[in-house]
């Protein structure tokens, strides 16, 4: 059946463009000539099946996986490249790092410093990167953990914290830097089941109430349906379908996507 076209973002309106990425571990072609579009403030979903790489969209984003070819833009400005004598050449890593300060990502497992209480993790990247005193920071932390409803966790250490609570000093770590563009990456697959629905609610609040660009990867099919403006089902190094969700659950065009829904669906 004729895959339905892509809804993608109006090119006038773009907070980020991947183009004709390609990614390559040694004879695993990871992303193949990847295209995704998302217009500022869109909330975008990214699901398929285990290990298809679907986490290596994120990290190439955030710089932790460096594409073989093709361009990224965030917000207008090249990620990887910077104009020279009207062509694209690679990007010095100043470049590259200013562009970074747009864009934060949560992880799978926290990675939260042990030997540092909960508002110390969400000072260190303000100082460090944006140059903040801190005394700044702090109040930054403070009214951040306060909005993921861990204000009284202040001074607790993250072994002093249950997994939900670190994910969600995770997350104001994240917002400390102020970025446009938020990913997310299984931010839930480490938890226990019972500490899933407070780092979901986080994330709805944080949806609802900033105007985040946001990406996330996720087998929480449910929560994918309700939060996402648009989900995008990955397979093969591409994303194969996309739409909105009420299309994608409800009414899928192509014969894989209907094929994973249905392996996960009716494993719930």
């Amino acid at each position: 059946m004729a895959m339905r076209e892509p809804e993608t973002a109006p090119a006038s309106d773009v907070m980020v463009r991947m183009e004709k990425i390609n990614l390559i571990y040694g004879e695993n072609h990871v992303l193949r000539d990847l295209d995704l579009s998302v217009a500022p403030g869109e909330k975008v979903v990214i699901i398929g099946p285990s290990g298809s790489g679907k986490t290596t969209i994120l990290r190439v984003i955030m710089t932790l996986a460096r594409p073989n070819s093709g361009t990224v833009e965030i917000d207008g400005r090249h990620l990887y490249h910077e104009a020279k004598g009207g062509t694209l050449a690679p990007a010095r890593e100043k470049h590259i790092r200013d562009v970074r300060t747009d864009i934060s990502m949560v992880f799978q497992h926290f990675n939260l410093f042990p030997h540092m209480t909960a508002v110390e993790n969400t000072m260190l990247a303000p100082i460090k990167v944006l140059g903040l005193s801190k005394d700044e920071a702090r109040q930054r932390g403070g009214d951040l953990l306060d909005t993921v409803g861990l204000g009284a966790k202040l001074d607790h250490y993250p072994a002093e914290l249950s997994g939900g609570q670190k994910q969600r000093v995770a997350i104001a770590r994240s917002l400390a830097m102020r970025p446009k563009v938020m990913l997310f990456d299984e931010v839930t697959s480490a938890l226990d089941p019972e500490l899933v629905g407070e780092v979901l609610n986080v994330i709805r609040k944080l949806g609802s109430e900033h105007d985040l660009t946001m990406l996330m990867v996720t087998h929480q099919m449910g929560f994918a349906k309700e939060f996402a403006d648009r989900v995008c089902f990955f397979y093969a190094g591409k994303i194969a379908e996309q739409n909105t969700p009420d299309a994608i659950f409800g009414d899928p065009q192509n014969d894989r996507t209907k094929q994973f829904l249905r392996a996960v669906l009716d494993a719930v």
